[in-house]
């Protein structure tokens, strides 16, 4: 693999049933060979990422798989050719990697095993074809995009882009004691729905690390929110709408967190995330719409999606002038933006 043309690579994970995920599958495919690894099989990993390093890796919507890598092995690639994100700057409305397959290679994948537990062994002959599959086609798919790219005069548009997500995916994750419990809907919490919301958070996530399941399989997403606000407006554990499927006793314990929360001290209560917006000025509105106008004109002209070239809180950032949002731009969506 050292002395490989290229090298395409693809991961398999256990993020639907189990807590926490891991790496459970790698594949990789290079002139003439197409390989799985087994993390799982107690492996020393090391000598794959040597050999992998200094080369650029072919990847489908890589930021997963790039994240997976390096919270769980250190491993940051030196060069990434992400097919999905070429499919998006040439302007496919369907970039699905079978899309682009179909469309460029007349190839169709058979994705019967895409929900399965990657972490079971032995894998089932369906499951290595599909995990095969997914790295099989990846060189000469990437060829054909990187030659429209290079005729579109986009490669390096393309280049940039996957620095980008090699940058924002391969760092070290910081996690927000104050937010990371703040699911969907906290922002119309009071105080006190928050801070039961905190507090169940924290029984689903240790009863998740216990059992080694997914937390939304202890608890839905959307009744935590639900349930908050619920406990905050009776001001009591008592007769709330728990899940039926609850054991008893994770109703035991559902119910004991309820009920911390509730008792919090004022001076404990967790306060809504304010954020330093202000209203914009009717000259900044205008400024923001202007560039809109022409993200919307240049992308039209270049079948693009206009998100690509600036999504709308950028846009409104540039109509404030934030210095930093111009400098968070790409080279070539900031030339696209410019007079």
């Amino acid at each position: 693999m050292h002395q490989a043309e290229w090298i395409a690579l693809d991961t398999e994970a256990d993020s639907l049933h189990a807590y926490p995920e891991k790496l459970c599958l790698l594949q990789i495919a290079i002139p003439g060979a197409a390989v799985l690894v087994d993390p799982l099989a107690d492996l020393h990993m090391e000598p794959v990422w040597d050999a992998m390093d200094g080369h650029e890796l072919i990847f489908h919507a890589a930021d997963y798989d790039l994240r997976l890598l390096f919270r769980g092995h250190h491993f940051r690639p030196h060069r990434l050719f992400d097919t999905m994100l070429a499919a998006r700057l040439l302007g496919e409305p369907r970039f699905g990697l079978n899309d682009i397959l179909t469309k460029q290679l007349g190839i169709t994948l058979e994705k019967g095993a895409q929900k399965a537990n990657w972490g079971l062994r032995p894998l089932t002959d369906k499951m290595i074809e599909y995990a095969l599959n997914d790295v099989l086609h990846l060189h000469p798919l990437a060829e054909a995009l990187r030659q429209r790219l290079t005729d579109l005069g986009r490669l390096d548009w393309h280049q940039q882009t996957c620095n980008r997500l090699i940058d924002d995916c391969c760092v070290p994750q910081q996690i927000d004691d104050n937010a990371v419990w703040r699911t969907r809907g906290h922002d119309k919490l009071s105080p006190l729905g928050l801070a039961v919301l905190r507090e169940i958070w924290l029984w689903r996530e240790k009863e998740a690390l216990r059992t080694g399941r997914p937390p939304f399989f202890i608890l839905p997403h959307e009744r935590l929110t639900s349930l908050a606000d619920e406990a905050s407006v009776k001001g009591s554990s008592r007769g709330l709408d728990f899940p039926h499927f609850l054991t008893s006793k994770r109703r035991s314990g559902l119910t004991t967190a309820v009920d911390r929360g509730l008792d919090t001290p004022e001076g404990r209560l967790p306060q809504p995330i304010r954020t330093d917006s202000r209203r914009m000025s009717r000259s900044e509105l205008d400024e923001a719409e202007r560039l809109g106008q022409r993200r919307d004109a240049r992308a039209t002209e270049l079948n693009l999606d206009p998100t690509l070239v600036a999504s709308k809180a950028t846009l409104f950032a540039l109509g404030r002038r934030d210095p930093q949002a111009w400098k968070a731009l790409l080279p070539w969506q900031r030339a696209l933006l410019a007079d």
